[in-house]
């Protein structure tokens, strides 16, 4: 008899970290899966797993599943792929027991790979616009992306990781161009100490072919692979793809322009499985904590700093790039606008339930002025301050996103007080149906902690 042939694709449906990699991880355990698939974005994703045995890691371009002896990762050809960084990530593993890791990881032939210039060039853009940062996870994942949209014909890709010569030319010119375009730029990060390692680094001529060395230590002739590799292994059985970010931070529907480079929809994920002629089942999983998050700048109507001490978080800080963690009451507003923005879900998961309190704040619509719209809000018929949708516009419109992030700097939250009672299994249902009469979805999956066990199949066909 055959496997059955399952794809489940779980996508954030806030500013990232809502719980994405520890559902992967229950996902690949709950059906068996064998591989997971990393479909957007790159390095700079942070997916937090805590195993059974206390064991924890913050997958960065790894599968969240990796813990799972014999799950596979394979970065598919949407994904930017930073190879030292990957390294790293699988020395980090090796220290909590995964030692194996690399020997389960492919990477598309197709998918784009940072250089150190790339990764310096970014670091340098956000220093230089100073206080008006858009926000980085200081990777290099925008600044490669934004190279290979201007310079297709000089995009570095995993298959010239195979090409020692070839890498170390096209490197060389990355490092060339990239000193060229941006001498405005690095005269004006100058200014911060932060700068002086990426100046450094941009100016070494030795660099390309250090990298280039040090790149082969990933045995690329092994690792890359072209995309009928995919093709075949999503026959084999139930596949998890898991995704990068949020849909708030996507680069077309999110906030402009603190946003990602990445599309963080379902899009790329169903692309791929059309792409492969895949006929099994697909399920859409949306994934939400109980409260609102988000790190650095942008839009969080929502954010409340008394709610943000309270509500303490072992595994996300404010060092690095990515600046503060901010927290914020729930937001049906933007829960409603980001499955708009998505094609909606089947279904959705709830994570952090075991945050509720007894009487726990959410925002059902916003408090807005009457000429700061622009036609971005649906406003209520009895009340035109009251703000109750945002109103999607053309896709890639980013013109139109930033007037939408403007207007949504001026909103105030309209907060109501859910009663969901003292015991602790019951606040959790509470809200759930809270959850799902507002938002029109059922919820699949409960989240009362971070390891596998405190994951909750729930009986939403009833």
């Amino acid at each position: 008899m055959s496997a059955r042939r399952e794809a489940h694709i779980v996508v954030d449906l806030g500013f990232g970290d809502s719980g994405k990699g520890t559902l992967t991880e229950w996902l690949v355990r709950q059906h068996g899966a064998r591989l997971v698939v990393r479909f957007n974005g790159g390095a700079q994703a942070g997916h937090n797993v805590v195993t059974e045995d206390g064991r924890h890691h913050t997958f960065s371009q790894f599968g969240a599943g990796s813990f799972v002896p014999g799950v596979w990762t394979h970065l598919a050809r949407p994904t930017v792929f930073h190879p030292l960084a990957m390294l790293v990530e699988a020395r980090y593993l090796a220290r909590q027991g995964v030692t194996d890791v690399l020997g389960r990881t492919t990477v598309s032939e197709g998918a784009r790979v940072i250089t150190p210039f790339h990764q310096a060039a970014g670091r340098l853009r956000e220093l230089a616009r100073g206080p008006g940062r858009h926000g980085t996870c200081g990777v290099g994942v925008g600044e490669t992306v934004r190279d290979a949209l201007t310079h297709p014909e000089e995009t570095i890709h995993a298959e010239d990781l195979r090409h020692p010569e070839q890498l170390v030319r096209k490197a060389r010119r990355a490092q060339e161009r990239l000193r060229a375009e941006l001498s405005e730029v690095r005269r004006a990060a100058s200014a911060f100490s932060q700068a002086e390692p990426e100046l450094r680094l941009m100016d070494d001529l030795d660099v390309p072919s250090r990298w280039a060395d040090a790149v082969t230590a990933l045995q690329p002739e092994e690792r890359v692979v072209e995309d009928a590799w995919l093709g075949n292994r999503l026959q084999e059985g139930t596949t998890v793809f898991e995704g990068a970010q949020g849909v708030l931070l996507d680069e077309n529907w999110g906030f402009h322009p603190h946003t990602t480079w990445s599309t963080c929809t379902f899009d790329n994920a169903l692309m791929l499985l059309k792409e492969h002629g895949f006929d099994g089942g697909v399920h859409r999983l949306g994934v939400l904590r109980s409260y609102m998050t988000r790190h650095g700048e942008g839009p969080l109507p929502t954010e409340n700093a008394a709610l943000a001490s309270a509500l303490p978080e072992p595994h996300n800080g404010a060092e690095g790039w990515q600046g503060s963690f901010r927290v914020g009451s729930f937001d049906a507003v933007l829960a409603r606008y980001a499955l708009a923005a998505c094609g909606g879900v089947d279904t959705l998961a709830v994570t952090h339930l075991d945050r509720l309190s007894e009487h726990w704040q959410v925002c059902t619509a916003y408090r807005a002025p009457l000429d700061c719209d622009g036609g971005q809000y649906i406003r209520e018929p009895l009340d035109s301050t009251r703000v109750t949708a945002l109103c999607l516009g053309r896709r890639g419109d980013l013109h139109s996103q930033e007037r939408l992030t403007h207007a949504l700097l001026q909103c105030e939250p309209w907060l109501e007080t859910l009663e969901l009672g003292k015991q602790a299994e019951a606040r959790g249902e509470r809200f759930v149906s809270w959850l799902e009469a507002t938002c029109e979805v059922p919820v699949s999956v409960t989240s009362h902690g971070p390891a596998a066990r405190n994951k909750c199949l729930r009986d939403w066909r009833r």
